[in-house]
């Protein structure tokens, strides 16, 4: 019980450090005490450029963290598969390729790009699912499946930016993940979308403990197992989506996450849907202030950060887990 409160407490804490060190860490400059008195006075110029442009992205990368995460969690629980992963299971491709055609030919309905995104997201994750089934569920042969429905969304989506010149700026921040020039338009989405559905996953955490059990014994108990998985994907998909088409596509967090929180936090999805969303917004954030500090100025894509930590994790969790979920 300590350790589960010792981890929220140090996550929380590394996650409330890390914000304010990146609202006054950039090509603008100022002390946290500065930026507290422009916040709260709005006499400051740097701070009201912080708040324009700086801040927007901090948002809007700590809610693609949460969503992200706990969609790995969710997807996880519903495959009983740890390796499941919107990114490597093609969902967040699937998103993003819709993303991006709604930004080429629809700019106009940006507000909706959510909701399509996560038809598209949704499209992914059924194929997968479909192609993956030959009497049962193997875990190997989804993670193949979803592998290869990822790389023909992800070359449908460079060849759409490539074929359209005046959208290729908007491609590129579907794929590469920079969070640059993010605008209080982008937060006003993703803060509401991304809400609804970090709450409604917490809202079935139960039945993500009850899909722990095999599907004859929660049959015996009455268990509606395949609403529940359908209900479950419908929330991981939809927190993927929303997290592709604003922030762009993010590998391996919903990977690294869940599996360090079952670490530090035990297998309860009660606990483990909280504290994903806030190691999540954790990680993003991170990568990203990293990713425009780090060769400052030149800014590296957090999604590229996230690759070079998520590629070797997933290597050495494929040769340390012997034990796949329902095995």
């Amino acid at each position: 019980m300590y350790k589960k409160i010792i981890s929220f407490i140090v996550v929380t804490i590394l996650l409330f450090v890390v914000t304010i060190y990146s609202m006054v860490t950039g090509s603008i400059e100022i002390t946290v005490g500065e930026l507290l008195k422009g916040l709260f006075t709005g006499t400051n110029d740097n701070v009201e450029i912080i708040k324009d442009l700086r801040l927007p992205r901090i948002i809007i990368a700590i809610f693609a963290g949460a969503a992200l995460s706990v969609s790995g969690v969710l997807l996880q629980s519903v495959m009983r598969n740890p390796l499941a992963e919107p990114g490597i299971i093609g969902v967040s491709s699937g998103a993003g390729f819709v993303s991006i055609i709604m930004i080429t030919f629809f700019p106009t309905l940006f507000f909706y790009t959510p909701l399509f995104s996560f038809i598209g997201g949704a499209l992914a994750f059924l194929l997968v699912y479909m192609f993956s089934w030959k009497s049962g569920l193997n875990p190997l042969r989804m993670i193949l499946i979803g592998v290869a429905i990822n790389a023909v969304f992800t070359g449908l989506s460079e060849l759409l930016s490539a074929q359209n010149a005046s959208s290729m700026m908007s491609g590129i921040s579907v794929t590469s993940s920079t969070l640059t020039m993010k605008t209080w338009n982008d937060v006003h989405v993703m803060v509401l979308y991304g809400s609804i559905g970090l709450i409604l996953a917490f809202l079935v955490f139960a039945w993500c403990n009850h899909l722990g059990l095999k599907d004859k014994t929660l049959k015996n108990l009455g268990f509606r197992v395949n609403r529940a998985r359908f209900i479950i994907s419908i929330i991981a998909v939809l927190l993927a989506s929303v997290a592709t088409a604003i922030a762009g596509m993010f590998t391996f967090v919903g990977l690294l996450i869940p599996h360090i929180g079952r670490t530090l936090v035990g297998t309860d999805h009660k606990v483990l849907i909280p504290f994903s969303a806030i190691a999540g917004a954790l990680l993003i954030l991170t990568a990203d202030t990293l990713g425009r500090t780090v060769a400052a100025p030149i800014e590296i894509p957090a999604s590229i950060i996230m690759a070079v930590i998520g590629g070797p994790f997933l290597i050495f969790l494929l040769r340390k887990s012997d034990r796949i979920y329902g095995n």
